[in-house]
């Protein structure tokens, strides 16, 4: 059995067979359209959506299976203060595939540990969104034609974007990425994500000025400021209207640049960008279905692809420390165990559920 909790979950060769296979969804619909009768997904979505779910459950009814779930988490047992655990371990007994949401990062981690069927991370805080991530990989190569040598510009909130987190490591993969983050120094990605790409080597710079990086963006990835994960009014007040795309620095870019976006949209693009031929954030829903088609297909085993998995050898944890992330499930739910493996760099130690790193 395997589950999608972080873009890294899918080795490269596997991510290329999933995005082939969305391909020949796209190219013959039809032939997918009873591949998944008498099979059940479910959506536990613990914070609201509307594109993710939605596309989730439409992904599966046009497989021809059938789908049942909630839409928050007031809906759900969690109101009565059930875990994730004990919620996953009866759910999973009802269905054979799981999509989850939660607004605590980690959460799809411990949803993963108590399953008896396969979880899709559908987001998880400020930590992942592996299916967007799969979603702008799709988009990107049939609209550029490659994955690779692509120079990319995520701009706005780079900080609490678990999209840009996700696709800044699964664009690591790909030889020639260039990475160029444009945010306030407020919301600039997290310690974690900036040391996986010193470690890996890839090339990355970080700006302030959407105007200066336009002329060398191939991708410009738009997020919103997204007042949810802010704790503090007055700083999402202040840091809302940071980034505004609008036309005239679109005409910055260059002509066969895209724009893409996870949406929703509040006011970070002008709706005068959306006739602009280079805007593809409304194709990246389109294709968004189609990928997760083929994901669900492929955790079930009704396609072939997805072996066993490799599950790297891990180092003793440590159960001593406490996950200074103010959004990990482990803090959220205290009941389950502290866990922290060993980095490279000595006295560095990270979270198993979040990822963020503690220092000694």
């Amino acid at each position: 059995m395997r589950h999608l909790i972080s873009p890294l979950d899918l080795s490269l060769d596997e991510t290329n067979q999933l995005l082939d296979l969305a391909s020949r969804i796209i190219d013959d619909p039809e032939a997918f359209a009873h591949k998944c009768e008498g099979k059940q997904l479910a959506t536990l979505f613990f914070e609201p959506s509307t594109r993710t779910r939605l596309s989730f459950e439409s992904a599966m009814l046009s497989l021809g299976g059938k789908v049942l779930g909630f839409s928050s988490a007031s809906s759900s047992s969690a109101s009565k203060g059930e875990t994730v655990a004990d919620t996953i371990r009866v759910v999973s007994s009802y269905v054979d595939i799981i999509a989850m949401r939660h607004p605590n990062d980690g959460a799809p981690v411990v949803a993963a540990d108590h399953s008896a069927v396969p979880i899709i991370n559908a987001g998880d805080g400020g930590h992942h969104h592996p299916t967007q991530t799969l979603t702008d990989l799709l988009t990107i190569r049939r609209l550029k034609g490659k994955l690779d040598h692509l120079t990319i510009g995520f701009c706005g909130d780079l900080k609490y974007g678990r999209t840009v987190h996700s696709l800044i490591k699964a664009m690591c993969r790909y030889e020639g990425t260039r990475f160029v983050l444009i945010s306030p120094d407020e919301l600039k990605v997290p310690d974690y994500v900036r040391d996986d790409l010193t470690a890996t080597g890839y090339a990355f710079q970080e700006v302030k000025s959407l105007e200066d990086a336009m002329g060398q963006l191939d991708v410009l990835y738009m997020t919103r400021i997204q007042k949810e994960r802010f704790a503090d009014e007055a700083e999402y007040l202040r840091l809302k209207d940071s980034y505004i795309l609008d036309g005239a620095k679109m005409a910055l870019g260059k002509k066969d640049m895209i724009v893409l976006h996870p949406l929703p949209r509040v006011n970070e693009i002008a709706t005068e960008v959306d006739d602009d031929p280079r805007a593809a954030y409304f194709q990246q829903v389109w294709f968004g279905k189609r990928v997760r088609m083929a994901l669900i297909l492929k955790l079930l085993g009704l396609e072939s692809g997805f072996g066993p998995g490799e599950k790297p050898a891990l180092p003793q944890p440590r159960h001593d420390l406490k996950c200074d992330n103010p959004r990990c499930i482990s803090l959220a739910e205290p009941t389950l165990p502290q866990t922290f493996f060993p980095t490279e760099e000595p006295g560095v130690f990270r979270c198993k559920y979040c990822d963020h790193l503690h220092k000694l």
